[in-house]
């Protein structure tokens, strides 16, 4: 498989071509980036540590390579301020995403290659890039709320002091303020988390807060997330490329799943060779139902908002 990875310079694609480097699936990774001496450089470096990972090609470029490409990873786009809403990088985003999404179309995407959106918004990003390209809906797909999933896990588990692969937990919705922490399915250590030693309703308002706004806090003190979300991306990734079928928390175009439709929200998605396989209602709480729907109505607001202003600016 080969993978491009639009704003592969950049912390976000740098980081992923590094996860994917290291994860030793694809065979070929590309860099494309408006900077070309930085797309170069980062690859130049991934290529120095080649003999120790995997054998891969490794290239920088422009978008000739999105004809021969797989998947087109999309993380190019502006950085959210620390006080900033994913949902208020919209007007700031949206006119650089559509250029990119104009620029793959004219290059050519090969048949049966999936789009996986990272740059945020990325749910109303992940909806434009679905309309905009000329590919089934099942082939696009946004990480959505996928880096939250496993910030929200890790969180728990350093809390409870448990190895972090002894915690599931899902974040369903919008990747951003309405997301919604599933905790009727959550576990730790094998057991329903409500009943693990130590757990409390506080520890999960205090978790919850916390895993919302650590995109926030990474920001604020580092200038910007990237190993994280590097990994979470490799783990779609290599989902698709296996064709493991994993059932992850990414956004798609949804037609009613939980009653949602017509908007990219982040629901239980099997994904695999040809990107989103199917989607899975698993039981929920009526509460989690409601603040899941919640979240679409805000996202399908938000969609309309940007639809209305790209219409009134061709």
């Amino acid at each position: 498989m080969k993978v491009s990875i639009i704003g592969g310079g950049g912390l976000v694609g740098s980081c992923t071509a590094f996860a994917l480097q290291m994860g030793r699936i694809v065979r070929e990774i590309a860099l494309v980036d408006a900077n070309a001496e930085l797309a170069a450089g980062q690859a130049l470096d991934l290529l120095h540590g080649a003999s120790v990972a995997a054998d891969q090609v490794i290239t920088s470029g422009g978008y000739e390579h999105i004809p021969t490409s797989d998947l087109v990873c999309i993380t190019a786009g502006l950085r959210r301020k620390p006080d900033e809403s994913r949902l208020d990088l919209i007007n700031r985003n949206v006119d650089l995403f559509l250029g990119i999404l104009e620029q793959t179309t004219a290059a050519g995407l090969k048949p049966g290659a999936v789009v996986l959106v990272v740059s945020n918004p990325v749910d109303v990003l992940a909806y434009l890039a679905a309309e905009r390209l000329d590919l089934p809906t099942n082939q696009v797909l946004g990480l959505g709320t996928q880096l939250d999933t496993i910030r929200f896990r890790s969180l728990i588990a350093e809390r409870l002091t448990l190895a972090s692969t002894q915690v599931t937990a899902l974040i369903l919705g919008e990747h951003g303020d309405s997301m919604v922490p599933i905790w009727s399915s959550a576990t730790a250590g094998g057991l329903p988390l409500e009943k693990y030693p130590g757990w409390c309703p506080k520890l999960a308002d205090e978790l919850f807060t916390r895993t919302k706004g650590s995109g926030a806090e990474v920001i604020k003190k580092k200038g910007g997330a990237g190993f994280a979300v590097g990994l979470a991306i490799g783990e779609v990734i290599e989902s698709i490329a296996l064709d493991r079928r994993r059932v992850l928390p990414v956004s798609s175009v949804q037609r009613g799943c939980y009653g949602l439709r017509d908007v990219a929200i982040s629901v239980p998605t099997v994904v695999g060779h040809g990107g989103v396989v199917a989607t899975h209602e698993i039981d929920l709480w009526p509460k989690e139902v409601q603040a899941l729907r919640k979240s679409g109505q805000v996202l399908r607001q938000t969609i309309d908002t940007v639809l209305a202003r790209v219409g009134a600016a061709r």
